[in-house]
C-alpha cells in the first residue's frame, strides 16, 4: 500500500508538472497578438494572463468530468496508466515548444491517455464514441469555425472604421484586445486547468482515494489553477513569436477581432464539455484575421508546419505513453526508469533551448540573443493567389507611401536647389604660385640704374 501511496503521489506531481508546461505552452494562445501589435508590453501581458487563467479554472467542472469520466474506462485504470500518459504528453509539449510550434497540450493530453490505456487493457478501454464528438469532431471544427469568424470580423472592423480617426481608432482597439485578450485568458483556465484538474480526479479515482464518477475536490482546483498560472507567467515565448509575428503581421484590428472569435468558440465549448484545444482555436483565428484585412497574407510554410504538428500530436503522444506504460509495468524500478529519463529528457531540452534564448526583451524584434537577423520568407503560392486577387494597400500603406514620395521629392528639390546656388556663385580665380610671384617685379619698386 505503501509503494500505492507513492505512485499516486507521483502522479500528482507530474500531471501538476503538464499543467505548469501547458501554461507556458499555451501562453501565446491568449497574448501573443496583444504583444505583437504592442497593446501590452509582454511581461505586463503574461501576468495578466497568469491571474486570469486562475480565475477561470474556478469557473466549470465540464471538460474535467469529460476527461476523468467520459474518455476511457476509469474501472480498468491504474495511477501508473496515468502516469505513463502524462509522460507522453509532457515530452510532446516541450519539444514542440523548443521548436517554437503552437501544437495542442489538450490532444497531448488525450494522446497519451488513450495510448496509454490501450497498453494497459487494450482498445476496450477507450470510449470510441466520446474521443470522435469531443475531442477529434472539435480539433477540426474550431479553427475553421473561430477562422471564418475572425476574417468576418476583420472585415466588418475595417469597414465600420474607415471614416474614424486614426490614432483615436487605434487607441480604442488596442483597448478592446486588452479587453478580448484577458477573455482568452479566462476562457483557457476554463478549459485547459480543468483537463489536470480531470487527469488527477481520476488516478484519485483509481488509486482509491475517491469515488468513481466523483467531481474534482478543491484543492485539485486550486492546485491545477495555480500551477497553469505559474507556467503562463514564465510566458511561452518561442510560441508566442511564433502566433504574434510567425503566422501573419497583425495590426490592433485584427488583434482584436482574432482574440474575440477565438474566445466566443472557447467559452461555448467549456460550457458544452467540449475538450477543445484553446491552440487550434485561436491559431484559426489569427489566420482568419491575416486574411481578413486587404493585402494582408498568411505565412503559409510555418501554418504548414503547424498543421502537421497538429495531426502528430495525438499518435506521438499516444506512442510515447505506450512505451512508458509497457516499462512502468515491470515493476517500482520501470517506474523510477520512466521517471529518470523524463526528468534528463527535460533537462536536455532546456539545455538545448539556451543556445538560442527567446524571452520578454527580444521576442517581437524577430531574432534570439547572439543571432542574425533571419531571412524574409517568400510568398508561396496561396499568398501570391489571395494578393493577386486583393488590392494589395490599405489605407494606412497608402499613407505610409504617400509620406515616402513626399520625402523623395523634398530632397529632389533641395539637390535641385543647391545645383542653382553653385552655378550663381562665379568660381575662384586659382591661386598663383608663390615662387611666380616672388619673381614678379612690384610696382613699387626701384628701378636699378
Amino acid at each position: 500500500m505503501e509503494s500505492f501511496s507513492l505512485i499516486l503521489a507521483i502522479v500528482v506531481v507530474t500531471a501538476l508538472a503538464f499543467d505548469f508546461t501547458n501554461g507556458f505552452h499555451d501562453t501565446a494562445n491568449a497574448m501573443a497578438t496583444t504583444i505583437s501589435t504592442g497593446a501590452l508590453k509582454p511581461k505586463v501581458a503574461v501576468a495578466m494572463s497568469a491571474v486570469l487563467n486562475l480565475v477561470g479554472a474556478f469557473l466549470s467542472v465540464e471538460v474535467a468530468n469529460t476527461i476523468s469520466k467520459g474518455l476511457v474506462d476509469e474501472t480498468g485504470i491504474r495511477p501508473e496508466v496515468i502516469f505513463a500518459a502524462l509522460v507522453g504528453a509532457i515530452l510532446w509539449n516541450l519539444l514542440t515548444w523548443l521548436v517554437g510550434l503552437p501544437s495542442s497540450s489538450s490532444h497531448a493530453l488525450m494522446g497519451g491517455l488513450i495510448g496509454a490505456a490501450v497498453a494497459s487493457a487494450g482498445l476496450g478501454a477507450v470510449h470510441g464514441g466520446v474521443l470522435v464528438t469531443k475531442v477529434l469532431l472539435p480539433a477540426v471544427a474550431a479553427p475553421i469555425v473561430a477562422g471564418v469568424a475572425a476574417m468576418l470580423a476583420t472585415r466588418m472592423t475595417y469597414r465600420l472604421g474607415r471614416r474614424a480617426d486614426g490614432r483615436a481608432a487605434e487607441k480604442g482597439y488596442r483597448a478592446g484586445q486588452i479587453a478580448s485578450a484577458g477573455l482568452v485568458s479566462l476562457a483557457h483556465g476554463t478549459n485547459d486547468a480543468q483537463k489536470t484538474m480531470g487527469i488527477i480526479t481520476l488516478a484519485l479515482i483509481a488509486g482509491g482515494a475517491l469515488a468513481p464518477a466523483s467531481d474534482p475536490p478543491v484543492w485539485v482546483i486550486l492546485s491545477a489553477g495555480l500551477a497553469i498560472a505559474l507556467g503562463t507567467y514564465l510566458g511561452g515565448w518561442r510560441i508566442i513569436r511564433t502566433m504574434g509575428k510567425g503566422l501573419t503581421d497583425l495590426q490592433p484590428q485584427q488583434g482584436f477581432a482574432a482574440q474575440t472569435s477565438a474566445a466566443t468558440v472557447i467559452l461555448a465549448s467549456s460550457h458544452l464539455g467540449f475538450s477543445l484545444s484553446t491552440t487550434h482555436s485561436v491559431s484559426g483565428a489569427v489566420m482568419g484575421a491575416g486574411l481578413g484585412r486587404k493585402g494582408g497574407v498568411v505565412r503559409w510554410s510555418t501554418a504548414t508546419r503547424m498543421f502537421v504538428a497538429w495531426g502528430l500530436t495525438l499518435p506521438a503522444a499516444a506512442l510515447v505513453a505506450a512505451i512508458a506504460e509497457w516499462v512502468c509495468r515491470l515493476g517500482d524500478w520501470g517506474t523510477a526508469a520512466v521517471a529518470v529519463f523524463l526528468i534528463a529528457a527535460s533537462f536536455a531540452i532546456w539545455r538545448i533551448s539556451r543556445r538560442e534564448v527567446i524571452d520578454h526583451t527580444n521576442v517581437v524584434d524577430g531574432h534570439g540573443h547572439g543571432h542574425h537577423h533571419p531571412e524574409p520568407e517568400p510568398n508561396g503560392v496561396v499568398t501570391q493567389a489571395i494578393a493577386a486577387v486583393i488590392p494589395p494597400p490599405t489605407d494606412a500603406a497608402v499613407e505610409c507611401l504617400t509620406a515616402d514620395a513626399l520625402a523623395a521629392d523634398a530632397l529632389a528639390a533641395d539637390a535641385l536647389a543647391a545645383d542653382a546656388l553653385a552655378a550663381e556663385i562665379p568660381a575662384p580665380s586659382p591661386a598663383v604660385p608663390a615662387a611666380a610671384e616672388a619673381k614678379t617685379p612690384s610696382a613699387s619698386a626701384p628701378t636699378a640704374v
